[in-house]
């Protein structure tokens, strides 16, 4: 688990925490930097996911609606791709939408990708990781200032990171 004061440090320079701090290092990637991408055959994904992150993550599916821990979820930190671990979001940008997924008003810039989405009868903007190219969720222009976006996460697509706020 990082500190709370490298983590707020790490965030104030510009440089974010990639997987977390972990004992084998820390992995980072540069605000507005180009993320490198990463391609992996289904069978390694398969390997590496429950079948409900696999579904959504990789098929672009939906979890149903207030089912995730993550809604509950409020200590400082980061929300990483379930998939390659990116961070997508910072804990203060999340908010309690009613709509009974994680939502966020800001991503982590050059964390996330779009692309129209047909599959229903209006066109929605999706978004992906911008590292591993997980289906992460919509966007919406429903959300809170100061962005008024509303960026609707599958909670299984996450995985939470907390920083230790009394160090």
């Amino acid at each position: 688990m990082c500190t709370r004061r490298t983590f707020v440090r790490m965030l104030g320079t510009g440089v974010l925490v990639s997987v977390a701090c972990s004992s084998i290092g820390m992995q980072i990637a540069m605000a507005g930097e180009r993320i490198e991408k990463i391609s992996k055959p289904d069978e390694e994904w398969k390997k590496e996911l429950t079948p409900q992150q696999y579904d959504i993550l990789r098929e672009e599916g939906t979890e149903r609606p207030f089912t995730s821990p993550l809604l509950d979820e409020h200590r400082a930190g980061a929300f990483v791709c379930a998939g390659c671990g990116l961070p997508l979001f910072k804990s203060e940008t999340k908010f309690d939408s009613g709509t009974g997924w994680p939502s966020f008003y800001r991503a982590i810039e050059g964390h996330v990708e779009t692309k129209t989405d047909h599959k229903l009868i209006v066109a929605r903007t999706e978004y992906h990781c911008a590292r591993c190219g997980g289906h992460q969720g919509h966007v919406f222009n429903d959300g809170p200032e100061p962005t008024g976006l509303r960026y609707c996460n599958n909670g299984l697509s996450l995985k939470f990171v907390a920083v230790d706020e009394n160090k």
